[in-house]
């Protein structure tokens, strides 16, 4: 446990040291947030900060690979990095053409039930993943493994999603995903889980200081992608998919936020929503500062790590 400590210790610190020379790469490449025209004014204000901070978290994943190069934490790192790459390349597109539009919606959901799917295959052909989904009580669902494959497609590909919904304000996805990721740690009988969700959150730390408001750096779909990504990999391989309603609340509330506000709106013609996802309602219709959203959802992904702990400890 201390090693695995000392390595979150190290991340964290590696991460706080090396950000601000990834900063200034970014700012001298021009590679900056371009700011979508419908957002508020105070994000307006945002404009030219540099983008693709969430590079710096291939760290967590070089950290934990050295400490521990096992074929799941090989595959763990794999995940990250391809969820990554889907988003550098949405992100990249974004900064150096200042395009807020990014590469096509089609082209991120192609790749990454690719990707989904390859990662898929290895867990149930190499590291033995099984298509049961544990209920409660010790009582599971026996699905068959093209059925299983397919819910853990939509699962994982809407999963992460939502979770990159949840990037929109400074420090808001890390406030709520260091919670998650602790969840993890927490109930994994296996050392490459643990050192990884503790790692991930040493990094998410050291990114902390400089993503907190005001933002020196945005992590972009670059970070947001993979934490998604990486997160809803952790629930499949710790077979705790019943629990993500309660586990991913805050995640799946921004992706229902947006849903609703699509489809209310091509029905009335009107908003549900002053703006989606809802952590902008909550900003322009109460007049919620950063901070104070970014702590309430906080609170909330804390409150729904502790429920889904106990549901986990109590009841499956």
């Amino acid at each position: 446990m201390f090693g695995i400590m000392a390595m979150s210790g190290l991340s964290f610190l590696l991460v706080a040291v090396f950000m601000p020379v990834l900063i200034w790469m970014l700012r001298r490449l021009r590679l900056t947030q371009p700011i979508r025209a419908e957002l508020p004014a105070d994000h307006q204000a945002k404009r030219g900060t540099p983008l693709m901070a969430g590079l710096i978290l291939i760290i967590g994943v070089a950290t934990s690979l050295q400490f521990r190069p096992v074929p799941l934490m090989v595959l763990l790192g794999a995940t990250f990095i391809l969820f990554s790459s889907i988003g550098f390349l949405d992100d990249f597109k974004k900064a150096a053409w200042q395009d807020p539009s990014g590469i096509s919606g089609r082209m991120k959901l192609v790749l990454q039930f690719v990707f989904t799917g390859a990662i898929l295959y290895m867990l149930l052909h190499s590291f033995g993943l099984t298509s049961d989904i544990a209920l409660f009580q010790g009582f599971q669902l026996h699905l068959p493994v093209y059925v299983y494959v397919a819910i853990m497609l939509l699962f994982v590909v809407g999963s992460a999603n939502a979770i990159n919904f949840t990037d929109g304000l400074d420090g808001l996805l890390i406030n709520v995903a260091i919670p998650t990721y602790f969840f993890f740690f927490m109930i994994s009988d296996k050392p490459e889980v643990q050192t990884f969700s503790l790692v991930m959150i040493g990094c998410l730390l050291g990114l902390f200081l400089y993503n907190i408001y005001p933002a020196r750096a945005f992590m972009g779909d670059t970070g947001s992608l993979a934490i998604g990504g990486s997160l809803s990999f952790l629930a499949v391989i710790e077979k705790v998919e019943i629990l993500i309603p309660i586990l991913f609340f805050v995640y799946l509330a921004e992706q229902l936020s947006v849903i609703l506000q699509v489809w209310y709106y091509k029905r009335t013609k009107l908003r549900l929503f002053r703006m989606a996802p809802i952590h902008f309602h909550f900003s322009l219709k109460y007049g919620w500062n950063e901070n104070k959203i970014v702590m309430v959802f906080g609170f909330i992904s804390w409150l729904s790590v502790l429920i889904s702990w106990l549901i986990w400890k109590y009841l499956m």
